[in-house]
C-alpha cells in the first residue's frame, strides 16, 4: 500500500514533469535567455570588464571577445577568487569551492555560487521525480537511501568553504529525506575509503535499502563486501532495492557484474553531474541518452572533436547540433566559468528533446597511429564481446604498445576479470572485430599491417584498486581512465 510520502512524491513528480516540458519545447529560446542573463549578470565583474561584456549582444560577439579556455587558462582569475577577492568571475564571492584533482594542474578549485548551487540539488531530485512520473514507482521513497560520496567536512578560507562536490551536496539533503538517508554523518566523514566502505556495510546491512547511488566502480566494492558479509546476493539482502542511480562512468561494462552481485535486474538512472555544473540526467527508461538541462544556469557550446585542435574550430549552439557527432562540451555558467572546456565529449542521441551520451574525454583517447579511438568505442566493443557469455569484468583500461619486443605494435587491453572467458583468444578476436566495426581508422591500420590485433593482459584481483591506492586516488569520485595515449597505467602493471 502506497504511503503518504509516495503519494506526495507522485503529485510533485507530475508538477516537475510539466515544468520540464515547457523548456524542452522551447530549447533555442531557453538557451538564448540563459545566455543573455549570464552576460548581463557578469558584465561588471573583472572578467566581464576584461572581455567587454557590455558590447556582447550575440553568440558571434561572445566568440569574438571570449576565447575557449581550460582550467590552466582560467587559473589566474580563479586564484584571485580563492584569495577572497569579490566580483572577479561572478558577482560577489562563491559560496563554495569544489576541490578536484586535476591531471596537469594539481588541485583544481571550481566555484559554486548561490545562483549555481540550487541547480545541482534540483537536477538530482528531478531525475528521480521524472522516473516516478514515467514508471509510477514511488514506494522506494519510504525506504532507506544511500549515496556513496566524499567526506562532507569542509574547510573555510576567506569566507568561502572548500570541499569535494559530493561532500558539499551532502549539506543540502532536504529535510524530508534526512531520516531516510544513509550512512550516518560520522561514517560519511571517514576519509580512508576502505575504512569508510566497511563502516557503510556495517550500518546498512540490516536496513531496508531501496535506493543506492554512486560511481559504479565504488558501489561494486560496497556490493562485494555486503555479499561477503551476508552470504546473500544484494537483491535478497535488500528485498526492496529496485533503483540504482549512478554517474561518472558508463554503467554498461559493469552491468553483468552488478546483476550477478544483486541477483536480479534493477532499474537505473544515469546522471551527468560535475563540479562545473549538473548537465544532464536520464529522463526516461525507454530511450537512450540523458536529457541535456537547458534551463540550469548553463549556456552550452559544442565543438566537433575532430576539429577541436585546429586553428579556429567552429562553435555550435543547441539549434545547430547533429546526431551521432562527437562534440567537445564547452560551458558558460552562473558560477563564473566562461567558454570553459570541461574535457568531456558528448554525442546527441536525440534532438527532440536534446539527449546526450558522454562519449569520453578529449584528453583520454588513443591516437598513437592516427586512429583516434574514444571511450565509447572501447566500451561498446567490450559490451558486444561479453553479450551471451558468462564473462564479467571488474575494471579495464586500454593503452597503445608502440614498441613491442617482437611483431607489430598493438593496443593493449588491461582487464581485471571477475569471470574470465573460457577461450581468451576467441574473446580477444571478438573485441578486435567489434573495434574494427566501430572505428574505420583502426580497421585501416589492421588491414594495412600497421597494427596487429589487440592483446589482452589479465590484471590480478583488486589490481586496479591497488593502482588507485598507489596514486592516492582510491574511492570517492575518482575513476580509472578507460584509455590513455601513453603507458603510465599499463607500465604499473607490466612492471610486476
Amino acid at each position: 500500500m502506497a504511503t503518504l510520502k509516495a503519494l506526495a512524491a507522485k503529485i510533485f513528480a507530475s508538477i516537475i514533469y510539466n515544468k520540464t516540458q515547457k523548456w524542452i519545447n522551447q530549447p533555442v529560446d531557453t538557451q538564448n535567455e540563459v545566455f543573455k542573463n549570464l552576460i548581463a549578470s557578469a558584465k561588471n565583474t573583472q572578467f566581464g570588464l576584461d572581455h567587454k561584456f557590455h558590447l556582447i549582444d550575440s553568440h558571434a560577439d561572445f566568440i569574438k571577445n571570449v576565447p575557449v579556455r581550460d582550467y590552466e587558462d582560467l587559473k589566474g582569475y580563479v586564484e584571485r577568487v580563492v584569495k577572497g577577492e569579490p566580483d572577479i568571475l561572478w558577482p560577489g564571492k562563491p559560496l563554495y569551492f569544489a576541490k578536484t584533482s586535476g591531471t596537469t594542474s594539481g588541485a583544481k578549485y571550481i566555484p559554486l555560487t548561490k545562483e549555481s548551487m540550487p541547480f545541482h540539488i534540483e537536477a538530482a531530485r528531478n531525475a528521480i521525480l521524472l522516473y516516478i512520473h514515467e514508471t509510477g514507482n514511488a514506494d522506494f521513497v519510504s525506504g532507506k537511501m544511500i549515496f556513496l560520496q566524499g567526506s562532507p567536512l569542509l574547510e573555510e578560507k576567506h569566507g568561502i568553504n572548500f570541499g569535494r562536490l559530493s561532500g558539499i551536496v551532502a549539506h543540502f539533503v532536504p529535510n524530508y529525506l534526512q531520516k531516510n538517508r544513509m550512512p550516518s554523518w560520522e561514517t560519511n566523514c571517514i576519509e580512508d575509503w576502505e575504512t569508510k566502505v566497511n563502516a557503510v556495510v556495517d550500518e546498512t546491512i540490516n536496513e531496508d535499502m531501496t535506493v543506492i547511488s554512486g560511481i559504479p566502480s565504488w558501489v561494486q566494492m560496497y556490493f562485494e563486501k555486503l555479499k561477503e558479509k551476508s552470504n546473500k546476493p544484494v537483491g535478497k539482502l535488500f528485498k526492496n532495492f529496485n533503483l540504482f542511480i549512478y554517474g561518472g562512468v558508463n554503467y554498461e561494462p559493469y552491468r553483468a557484474k552488478f546483476e550477478n552481485l544483486i541477483g536480479r535486474k534493477v532499474d537505473s538512472i544515469e546522471l551527468f553531474p560535475a563540479s562545473e555544473g549538473f548537465f544532464a540526467y536520464q529522463d526516461t527508461q525507454t530511450e537512450k541518452g540523458m536529457l541535456l538541462l537547458l534551463k540550469a544556469g548553463i549556456f552550452y557550446e559544442f565543438i566537433k572533436s575532430d576539429e577541436f585542435f585546429s586553428e579556429n574550430p567552429r562553435s555550435y549552439t543547441i539549434g545547430e547540433v547533429e546526431l551521432n557527432v562527437n562534440y567537445v562540451l564547452i560551458i558558460s555558467t552562473n558560477a563564473g566559468l566562461w567558454r570553459y572546456n570541461i574535457g568531456d565529449t558528448v554525442q546527441f542521441t536525440s534532438l527532440k528533446p536534446y539527449r546526450i551520451i558522454v562519449s569520453g574525454r578529449i584528453k583520454h583517447y588513443i591516437s598513437a597511429f592516427g586512429e583516434h579511438v574514444i571511450a565509447k568505442e572501447v566500451e561498446e566493443s567490450l559490451k558486444e564481446a561479453m553479450e551471451g557469455t558468462s564473462v564479467r569484468v571488474n575494471e579495464f583500461t586500454v593503452a597503445p604498445q608502440i614498441s613491442p619486443q617482437s611483431g607489430l605494435p598493438y593496443h593493449e587491453w588491461l582487464i581485471e576479470f571477475e569471470n574470465a572467458p573460457d577461450n581468451l583468444a576467441d574473446f580477444t578476436l571478438k573485441i578486435d572485430d567489434a573495434m574494427r566495426k566501430q572505428n574505420s581508422y583502426y580497421d585501416d591500420l589492421i588491414v594495412g599491417k600497421v597494427l596487429q590485433k589487440l592483446v589482452i593482459t589479465s590484471v590480478e584481483p583488486n589490481g586496479f584498486n591497488n593502482y588507485m591506492k598507489s596514486i592516492g586516488k582510491l574511492g570517492g569520485q575518482n575513476k580509472i581512465p578507460r584509455l590513455s595515449n601513453d603507458r603510465k597505467i599499463a607500465d604499473f602493471f607490466n612492471k610486476k
